[in-house]
């Protein structure tokens, strides 16, 4: 331990310094009554001495600060390392998980887990961009973001999948449970105020898909989003519930 570390009452060297002192005592008493070569040799010991207590002490505090120096390094690298595993695995924008931060969440529940997956894409959205330019986009996404973490169940993970399109990762949860949290969160979009210049509402359209454990992101996406796509072409603003599918088992759309 350093001896700034056990407090200002405490010296390091504290039995060297007691030597040191009882040597300089011996050799003032001794200096008058016996002075000659062995008197001249202590008093040049004793200097000496003290020129290395002197140097070992500097070098004990630049020890002591490029240790805390150190410290605070690692501490600012471990940081830095926490915020770029953030920024590689989240969107910058939204703050949610990106898309490869979601694909590797849904295959490594898949490895022991039934899984629901919902799809979801911003009706018009390209309208919006178009219109009223790309902040006020970025604002709806937002918006929308902000529905989504109200509304989905504590387990669930939300995460951008592409421009305007997110998607739900469900733990234990059935296909029918995860059609209606796609309820919920259709009509929290729905009622959402967005306050576009026009004063027109955002809606979205919905897929789910529920496989059990074993499937893949690949597979449970692609029908997921066969699901959203007919609820686009019903209409929009809609939630549409893909087939259940088994990876054993062969899947007919």
């Amino acid at each position: 331990m350093h001896a700034s570390a056990a407090g200002p009452a405490h010296d390091l060297f504290d039995a060297e310094n007691q030597a040191l002192l009882a040597a300089k005592s011996a050799y003032s008493a001794g200096a008058d009554s016996a002075p000659g070569q062995g008197g001249q040799a202590l008093g040049d010991l004793i200097i000496a001495f003290e020129r290395l207590l002197r140097e070992t002490r500097r070098l004990v505090r630049r020890s002591d600060k490029a240790e805390l120096e150190m410290n605070q390094l690692n501490m600012r690298l471990q940081d830095l390392a926490a915020e770029l595993e953030h920024r590689a695995n989240h969107d910058p924008l939204t703050g949610v998980l990106n898309r490869a931060a979601i694909i590797d969440l849904v295959n490594r529940h898949f490895a022991h887990q039934d899984l629901a997956l919902i799809v979801l894409d911003i009706d018009h959205f390209k309208r919006v961009n178009d219109s009223f330019g790309h902040p006020m986009g970025d604002k709806v996404i937002l918006g929308v973001v902000a529905c989504l973490q109200a509304v989905v169940p504590a387990a669930a993970q939300v995460g951008r999948v592409g421009g305007e399109e997110f998607t739900v990762v469900l733990p234990r949860h059935s296909g029918v449970e995860s059609e209606q949290v796609a309820q919920d969160l259709r009509r929290a979009i729905e009622s959402h105020a967005f306050d576009l210049p026009d004063g027109s509402g955002v809606t979205a359209s919905f897929g789910v898909c529920w496989a059990c454990a074993g499937g893949d992101f690949d597979t449970a996406y692609g029908l997921a989003d066969e699901a959203l796509f007919i609820a686009k072409r019903a209409g929009r603003n809609q939630v549409r519930l893909a087939p259940p599918f088994s990876h054993t088992s062969e899947h007919v759309v």
